[in-house]
Parts: structure tokens; sequence; C-alpha cells
């Protein structure tokens, strides 16, 4: 595997296009790597207009596909990671993690 920091650049680059973004707990101190996977396409998503109770499409949709095919996954064994795990399908990643980062001791108490 390449350094972290090289990783992180690379995990990083074009991350409109990818959706992969990294998390940082401040109660653990762990990382988590996170990488949208779907099909090649654009994400089903906008935002909710309280005016007409419908979701819109915001200027430069279908400009990003906000995901990758799971053949591109960055999040290997052979990268060094390890308990590699999947919130599903319309599942939230950040459910994930805090089920994971449960599991750790408290190194940093936030007021």
């Amino acid at each position: 595997m390449k350094t972290m920091v090289e990783f992180k650049k690379n995990f990083l680059t074009n991350r409109d296009e990818t959706g992969r973004f990294i998390v940082n707990s401040y109660r653990t101190g762990k990382t988590y790597f996170i990488e949208p996977i779907g099909p090649d396409r654009p994400a089903d998503w906008g935002s909710y207009n309280p005016s007409t109770g419908k979701i819109e499409n915001k200027k430069g949709f279908d400009k990003f596909t906000g995901a990758i095919n799971e053949k591109d996954s960055m999040i290997t064994e052979e990268n060094g990671f390890e308990n590699i795990r999947y919130s599903g399908v319309g599942g939230s990643p950040f459910s994930v993690i805090d089920e994971l980062d449960s599991k750790y001791p408290t190194i940093n108490k936030i007021s």
C-alpha cells in the first residue's frame, strides 16, 4: 500500500464524481473511509421544496455520478483495510460508523 498521505490524496481525488469521503471520530480518534457504491449513472437526489412538497433537481444535476462501481473500490484488504462493512441500499454509512465507533473506548470527551 502507498503511504497513508498518498492514499488519502488518491482516495479524495475527483470526489464529486466518486462520492468518496472520510469521517474522523472526535470521540475515538478512528478514521472511516466511505465510498458510495452504485450504478454508473448520476445519483437520484435533489432538494425538497417546501412550497411545492416535491423533490427538485438543482442546477448541475447529472453533472456528477457521486458513486463508484464496486470493482473500482479502493477500500480493499489489499490496501490494508479490515472489517469492511456495507450500509446497504438506502442505508446510511453514518449508522454503520456509529455502530463500529461504539465498540472503541472514548479518548476525547466532547462537551
